[in-house]
């Protein structure tokens, strides 16, 4: 990059959930030097998960203009608008749509550094959410063990593998632990949608009240990623607010929100299935247990962690059980609690500071997928974000120019909230009624 370029960049975010924009906006923070003056300017997708005030304020990442745009809207504005990188944070068919109607708004002309990855812990879907990612100019790996999949997938469809760039988690960090605090604090890393039945969520709620009522000296905590009615990456149709209503809790239980963070500030030993919050636990150095209850399972995304010694159930840590994390094992995940950090993201800094500095501009996005290899898949992908086989907004779609009024925005609220009622209410019922 040369040295004017390292004086001012404009970078752009378009993320689809409260996780995606954190993950998306702290990435573009680490992707840019130290000593650059960076203008941040954020997109949130409109759709069911696109995040509340109070969701965008708990991630606490700011950004220079935030706005919520269609990605027809957000198409036409990157035909206008002069980026130097942008970062999708999308879902996998969502970043594929954009790729596909970036190379229709720029054609061969001058475009930035097009960067996406992954939110977090990558156990479902491997193959099908890398070729979905296909074609940005970094697919960012959060680990030695993740870019080693990556490309093996690549590689394996006759695709290039060049764009996998290893990173790590762009929000880990923290004080690294130094022993137990007073009072001793357990804290329980909730997911929206892991488990997803009312059976094994309610298992896990009885057991961590049973530890709290078992261990009056400690405070235990349950850590919940959205309130009743919020969306986040995953739908949570059984939220334990509502299962925990009616039971009987001891004083030392509350419920918990905010940053996890700040949770883990405090926190003494960290338990869940499989979320990425055991991953921040592990590189801060916190006691870490994988619950292995429900069975170590793909279902649950714990098999993740086979190999970790993380794994454990409750009864073993009701019994006094601390696992200890296999330092292979934590290395190897982008964990770097050995304080190479730093520099985790030297490489993918490295890579796109060539590529802005490339005579004659970057070349047209180049997807895997094409009408000629996918037939039968891209189109509907393109059709979901009211695009046409070659990425041109399809006609009826929804643009900047025709901003909803009053009325329409009322309604649009209302078929939101419709449809979360749905999710979290109507959609369980039916299942139990099928499953008669």
């Amino acid at each position: 990059m040369p040295a004017s370029a390292t004086k001012s960049l404009r970078v752009a975010v378009l993320a689809d959930s409260d996780t995606r924009w954190k993950w998306g906006a702290l990435t573009a923070r680490r992707l840019t030097p130290a000593d650059a003056e960076v203008r941040l300017d954020g997109y949130l997708l409109r759709g069911r998960a696109t995040p509340t005030a109070r969701q965008l304020q708990e991630v606490g990442v700011r950004a220079d203009s935030l706005s919520e745009v269609t990605g027809v809207e957000f198409l036409r504005g990157m035909s206008r608008e002069p980026y130097d990188v942008l970062v999708l944070a999308l879902v996998g068919g969502g970043v594929q749509a954009m790729l596909h109607g970036l190379r229709n708004a720029w054609g061969t002309g001058p475009r930035p550094v097009v960067v996406t990855g992954y939110v977090g812990v990558v156990y479902e879907k491997l193959a099908d959410g890398l070729l979905l990612r296909h074609g940005a100019d970094l697919v960012l790996a959060n680990s030695r063990h993740d870019a080693d999949r990556f490309r093996a997938v690549y590689e394996g469809v006759g695709a290039d593998a060049t764009a996998v760039t290893e990173v790590a988690l762009p929000f880990l960090g923290g004080a690294p632990y130094t022993g137990e605090h007073e009072p001793r604090t357990v804290v329980f890393a909730a997911q929206p949608s892991v488990p997803d039945n009312r059976r094994d969520r309610t298992y896990l709620l009885d057991r961590l009240i049973r530890h709290a009522r078992a261990h009056p000296e400690r405070e235990v905590l349950l850590k919940l990623r959205s309130r009743p009615g919020e969306h986040t990456t995953h739908i949570e149709e059984l939220p334990y607010q509502k299962l925990i209503q009616g039971k009987d809790v001891p004083g030392n239980f509350r419920l918990v929100y905010g940053h996890m963070g700040e949770v883990l500030d405090r926190a003494d030993l960290l338990v869940t299935v499989s979320s990425t919050a055991a991953l921040e636990a592990l590189h801060r150095r916190v006691p870490t247990v994988v619950l292995t209850d429900l069975g170590v399972r793909e279902a649950l995304g714990n098999h993740h962690f086979t190999g970790s010694g993380c794994l454990a159930s409750w009864d073993q840590l009701d019994a006094g059980h601390r696992p200890t994390p296999d330092e292979e094992w934590v290395a190897r995940q982008g964990v770097a609690a050995d304080g190479s950090y730093g520099t985790a993201f030297d490489a993918a800094r490295e890579r796109i500071a060539g590529m802005l500095d490339r005579a004659g501009g970057l070349p047209p996005l180049t997807p895997y997928y094409t009408p000629e290899t996918a037939p039968g898949y891209l189109p509907g992908i393109l059709a979901r974000h009211h695009l046409g086989p070659d990425g041109a907004p399809l006609p009826g779609a929804p643009t900047a120019d025709r901003a909803p009024g009053p009325v329409r925005q009322i309604v649009r609220r209302a078929a939101r909230g419709a449809y979360r009622h749905g999710v979290q209410r109507v959609a369980p019922v039916i299942r139990r009624m099928g499953e008669l």
